[in-house]
């Protein structure tokens, strides 16, 4: 088989430009990890470190009703950002 320059050059073109695309699209899969409707949420590793409680004291918060969460079929919990940093306002 021989391709002229002309087509190779305008087909590797088309291979770059998706190359390009798929890159975008894996750098936006990326960085929307642990989101719901476009918001960040944060399990409970990230809240213990941001806000320097114990796992009890998460607990209590979502018993209490003072951090609202959303929790899965699995048994995680997860906050959304907003709610975590509302809290952080009030009553940190």
């Amino acid at each position: 088989m021989n391709i002229d320059r002309e087509n190779f050059e305008a087909w590797m073109e088309r291979m770059l430009d998706r190359f390009d695309m798929l890159d975008k699209k894996i750098e936006r899969l990326t960085t929307q990890r642990n989101c719901l409707d476009g918001e960040q949420l944060l399990d409970n590793q990230d809240l213990m470190f941001l806000l320097k409680v114990s796992p009890r004291t998460l607990q209590r918060y979502r018993t209490k009703g003072i951090l609202p969460f959303i929790k899965l079929d699995d048994g995680r919990c997860y906050y959304k950002a907003t709610d975590v940093h509302k809290l952080i306002l009030e009553k940190l």
